[in-house]
């Protein structure tokens, strides 16, 4: 395990405190690094409709791009849980990108010209299975389909 993937597990860990997910109970945090060492966090944020619900991953890659740094993403890390009664992530088995997280991930990528190394991870424990973006989304459709770089 790199350095890099236990800091954006750590990162990710201790977003996941912030999730608002009272009706999943499950507790997602994720963590972008950029190029420059930056990471910055995200939350899933769930809505009472819940088509409106945010992943963390999403939320992050979001905060990155509103602070003009979408292509300077160069790796991701996610973790997720059921909820304790304290709400606090729990669990042993680590958790990897919805499919729309998937895609929202693999724009990142392709804006960035990066094969983005996701970082997965349970809410406990030091397992961490690292994958690419095109091993979890392969053939993807984006930007380069566009034309667009």
């Amino acid at each position: 395990m790199t350095e890099h993937a236990t800091r954006l597990v750590a990162a990710a860990r201790d977003a996941s405190r912030n999730a608002h997910a009272p009706y999943s109970r499950f507790a997602v945090g994720a963590a972008v690094m950029l190029d420059d060492g930056t990471v910055i966090t995200g939350a899933n944020f769930e809505n009472a409709s819940y088509g409106l619900s945010l992943c963390a991953e999403t939320v992050a890659i979001a905060t990155a791009s509103a602070a003009g740094r979408l292509r300077d993403i160069v790796a991701i890390g996610v973790i997720g849980g059921a909820m304790d009664a304290e709400g606090r992530a729990t669990g042993t088995s680590p958790v990897s990108p919805c499919g729309r997280c998937r895609q929202v991930i693999n724009e990142a990528a392709q804006m960035g010209g990066r094969n983005l190394p996701v970082h997965c991870a349970a809410a406990e424990g030091d397992a961490i299975r690292t994958y690419t973006v095109s091993e979890l989304l392969p053939d993807a459709f984006g930007p380069a389909d566009l034309g667009i770089r």
